[in-house]
């Protein structure tokens, strides 16, 4: 079990609070909450070590578009590079981002 953590500028105030997928063998669930403070803040957890690259690449792509000030919580499953991203932008778009 990993654990990685991220931050990110952030701009845009967000209101709601947003859970997709489940946990599971090869998916994974994201929970976003609102925070304050113009940061956007990212933490993992993961049932696969040694990924962290792969990680921050996934997300470094997801935040050249998303810029709310959100708490998110991905806990992953061995979901793959695609997985992540999809539930992602699932996510952002329940919140209306």
């Amino acid at each position: 079990m990993e654990t990685i953590k991220y931050e990110y500028a952030a701009a845009k105030p967000v209101k709601r609070r947003a859970h997709v997928g489940v946990v599971g063998s090869g998916d994974l669930e994201v929970l976003i909450e609102p925070i304050e403070g113009g940061i956007a803040k990212v933490v993992i957890n993961t049932s696969v070590d040694g990924f962290g690259q792969v990680w921050k690449t996934v997300v470094d792509r997801f935040f050249t578009h998303f810029d709310g000030c959100v708490a998110i919580e991905i806990n992953d499953f061995g979901a793959t590079p695609g997985v992540v991203l999809l539930r992602l932008e699932q996510a952002a778009e329940e919140i209306g981002q």
